[in-house]
């Protein structure tokens, strides 16, 4: 009978240490979760510093900044001249709206997925050009 009550015991000791394990676990998976939010809570801050910054200082930056700034400038101009080449192909061609929303819906299908971004820590401010 002792054998019974000493392997009961045990049993009662690894489910123990199982619900344990599991508990820890658990809150191991929240916390690293809530990491993970408040990472993205900091990327999206830094974004907008940038953009507020961009706003504000994009014509005149400081040093540090210009080449970024500049990088956004053309990127813009670039968008602009897109966007009016767009509406003259639309106009030669006698092409809809729905036309370039058809083509457009179908390119995009395979970066349908979110893109990944390769893990960069967020306490670290990115080196200035």
């Amino acid at each position: 009978m002792e054998f019974f009550n000493n392997l009961k015991d045990r049993a009662m000791d690894l489910a123990q240490s199982g619900v344990s394990k599991s508990k820890q676990l658990g809150e191991i998976a929240k916390l690293y979760l809530n990491n993970v939010t408040e990472e993205d809570a900091i990327r999206k801050a830094y974004i907008e510093i940038g953009k507020l910054y961009y706003a504000e200082r994009g014509m005149a930056p400081e040093a540090a900044y210009a080449a970024l700034c500049e990088k956004i400038t053309a990127s813009k101009v670039n968008i602009e001249e897109n966007k009016s080449r767009i509406e003259e192909l639309k106009a030669e061609g006698d092409v809809t709206d729905a036309d370039v929303a058809a083509v457009i819906e179908l390119s995009a299908e395979p970066l349908a997925e979110e893109p990944v971004f390769p893990e960069t820590p967020v306490d670290e401010v990115p080196p200035q050009e």
